[in-house]
């Protein structure tokens, strides 16, 4: 399922000139399976389930770097996302943050690249989870509570009138991650249901006001 819909976004993301990059040399959706290969290779047994790796440097041939240069953040966007929807399908968890990386290797010729991925925690080896805003921002909540609201001194800014001025705060508590109200007017919802304060699952919609952000955990 991660790497179908990986396919469908990359087709609009390489839409006119970027077309063009893959009629020749390495194709994304490439590095998108040897990816998931590896994770399925190197997974192990944590305390609470499967882990995988979370951390990947993918060597590529300077002829295709050069192919990926004018839009790789992009790319690596969603060759992270490729990760997280592959440990999602298969229920994987991670020990810190998805980090995906192009690596120039001048002993690979055009199309072949070499993938390692490796068990990173985050610092002090804290829980991360993360807000994916429907404009593609990632948010990741840290030691330090992410405020959401209209102010301009929120973490995350809406222009959303049903939103109060400061809406609500995702925080971390030990390793797990809570969303609570902040007293706003219209109030928060998780997967639709009114919330004064809860605890948020992998894959849980947090709307607050009219805005929809998904949470995602690590």
């Amino acid at each position: 399922m991660g790497i179908r819909q990986f396919e469908q976004r990359l087709e609009r993301l390489v839409e006119g000139v970027f077309a063009k990059t893959f009629r020749s040399g390495l194709e994304p959706v490439e590095i998108a399976r040897r990816l998931t290969r590896e994770m399925d290779l190197h997974r192990a047994m944590g305390v609470n389930g499967l882990i995988a790796p979370n951390h990947y440097e993918v060597a590529v041939s300077p002829a295709d770097l050069a192919n990926f240069e004018s839009y790789s953040q992009a790319l690596l966007r969603e060759l992270s996302e490729a990760v997280r929807e592959h440990a999602r399908d298969e229920g994987y968890g991670f020990v810190g943050p998805v980090h995906v990386e192009l690596v120039r290797d001048e002993s690979l010729g055009a199309g072949e690249f070499l993938v390692a991925g490796q068990m990173l925690e985050a610092p002090g080896g804290a829980a991360v989870g993360s807000l994916l805003l429907d404009d593609g921002r990632r948010v990741p909540v840290g030691e330090d509570p992410v405020t959401v609201g209209r102010l301009p001194d929120c973490d995350i800014v809406l222009s959303d009138p049903n939103v109060s001025r400061r809406h609500a705060e995702v925080r971390r508590r030990g390793n797990d991650f809570i969303v609570a109200d902040l007293g706003s007017t219209n109030g928060t919802r998780v997967n639709g249901a009114g919330v004064r304060e809860r605890r948020l699952e992998d894959g849980d919609e947090v709307t607050f006001g009219s805005t929809r952000v998904r949470f995602e955990a690590s």
